[in-house]
């Protein structure tokens, strides 16, 4: 089955696309390449302030709600999905919380598209956490799941109800799977965002608790690619299936803190605590199969995505 982004005229009207939790990072950051490349995009997110700003439309509303889901979804051709209240230490030992606040309103949300499924719809799934300690790296996406956290197992769990949904409604399902995403805009969030919350310690020259080893691995990538990388699948013509969204490159913790002082020349204190259950010890992702479809590849590097985060944070007004 065939996307059809490309195989419209230049002159036919593009369908509006439909951020569901898009108020976050990462949805922002598209959202705003989106609209400004004159697409019609509108957001639907429970913390929305609704309006429209900067050429986007913002809905509140749960994704759950018909009377709010079901006259977007008449306009929209695209539906692209990342909301998620979690993250992997924020919900250890609490599974019921990402059942209650992630799995069930997507649920719901699939059961409201079955009556009128968009022409293609994106799940924003996790490549960080989904594959647990990995048997090889770089690690692809044949690779089989294995969660280590709640957090993984929701993102599991809906990567298959997504799935079969779309199967069922005969549309292409594109599921991404982004690594440790970063840059400008990123606010703060207790237990996510590594590099943010360094550079915000660094900044108020405050110690930083950080669970694990100095040789815990992780893929760090810039959000202005990563925005690219999904503009891209969407300007393919066949842009179905399952996507590593990464640097593909495995940074250790010693080696971002080192970057970190070098960037800012600041010095980090830093309490180390015990890794715990729910941490990957080493994970960095393969991306060549979307680096074949569509001919992405990041263009900045860590440095210089860390410097371009700290000029931000350093002359924001915050």
């Amino acid at each position: 089955m065939k996307c059809c982004w490309k195989e419209l005229s230049p002159m036919a009207p593009r369908k509006p696309i439909l951020l569901i939790g898009g108020t976050g990072f990462f949805g922002l950051a598209l959202a705003r390449a989106l609209a400004g490349t004159r697409n019609e995009v509108h957001i639907l997110s429970r913390t929305a302030q609704p309006g429209i700003h900067n050429g986007i439309t913002f809905h509140r509303g749960s994704q759950d709600n018909a009377s709010i889901v079901e006259p977007l979804l008449a306009r929209a051709g695209t539906v692209i999905h990342l909301a998620s209240t979690t993250t992997p230490g924020l919900s250890a030992g609490r599974s019921s919380v990402d059942a209650i606040e992630n799995l069930l309103p997507a649920a719901r949300l699939m059961e409201i598209m079955a009556a009128r499924p968009p022409e293609r719809l994106f799940f924003v799934s996790t490549g960080g956490a989904i594959y647990g300690n990995p048997e090889y790296l770089p690690v692809d996406e044949t690779h089989p799941s294995h969660p280590l956290s709640s957090h993984a197992a929701g993102k599991a769990a809906l990567e298959g109800f997504f799935s079969s949904f779309a199967h069922c409604a005969g549309i292409p399902l594109t599921i991404l799977r982004p690594s440790n995403l970063y840059g400008p805009g990123q606010t703060l969030r207790n237990g996510f965002g590594l590099v943010r919350t360094l550079l915000d310690k660094a900044r108020r020259g405050k110690t930083f608790e950080l669970w694990g080893e100095d040789s815990t691995v992780r893929d760090y990538l810039f959000i202005d690619d990563a925005v690219d990388a999904v503009i891209a699948l969407l300007g393919s013509a066949r842009c179905e299936g399952t996507y590593n969204l990464g640097a593909g490159i495995g940074t250790t913790t010693d080696e971002l803190l080192t970057l970190m002082s070098h960037v800012t020349q600041c010095s980090l204190e830093v309490i180390r605590k015990p890794a715990r259950k729910v941490d990957v010890r080493a994970v960095y992702l393969d991306c060549t199969r979307l680096e074949r479809l569509t001919g992405w590849k990041p263009k900045i590097d860590l440095e210089q995505g860390i410097r371009r985060t700290w000029q931000w944070l350093v002359t924001s007004p915050t």
